[in-house]
């Protein structure tokens, strides 16, 4: 697996291509896509989770529609920095899209702590949805959510 810092993304990418962030949870997976200029998050859907040979063809698909060349996800480190069974989770299922999905393109984790609770907050506070309305969109928000925190990392060491 080709795991990458999120800021060295940009180098490893062909011109035109996008970055996926994506927000894993149990049942679902948040996804969102970045701009071709990597500035900008974008929700995109949220996939039911199954077995994995189908989440993975599924995302392979999104790839390749949306000409991504990376991928940016979510790691839940717990509140004190360390990580528990969780972050395990996940990057188990970084290396199994990469050692049994064929996966090549390059993969960065990005800290998600309180991503969804940042999230969930917003769509009560500021959007006023009903709870039904945000369980349908709080998990792609949430992969924006991440993935624009590496879109702006990124940003940050770009030069002028």
């Amino acid at each position: 697996m080709q795991e990458t810092a999120p800021q060295d993304l940009p180098q490893k990418l062909a011109r035109g291509q996008r970055l996926l962030g994506i927000d894993p949870g149990s049942k679902t997976l948040g996804l969102a896509v970045s701009d071709g200029l990597l500035s900008i998050a974008s929700p995109l859907t949220t996939l039911k989770r199954g077995k994995f040979t189908e989440d993975a063809a599924r995302l392979a698909e999104i790839c390749r529609e949306e000409r991504i060349g990376g991928l940016v996800i979510g790691l839940p480190v717990n509140m004190d920095g360390s990580e528990g069974p969780r972050c395990q989770s996940v990057r188990q299922f970084a290396r199994n899209l990469a050692e049994k999905a064929g996966f090549e393109m390059p993969i960065a984790f990005w800290d998600e702590r309180l991503s969804t609770a940042a999230v969930e907050r917003f769509l009560v506070d500021e959007a006023d949805m009903t709870r039904k309305r945000r369980a349908a969109v709080v998990d792609k928000m949430a992969a924006a959510y991440i993935l624009q925190g590496a879109l702006d990392a990124i940003a940050a060491r770009r030069p002028g």
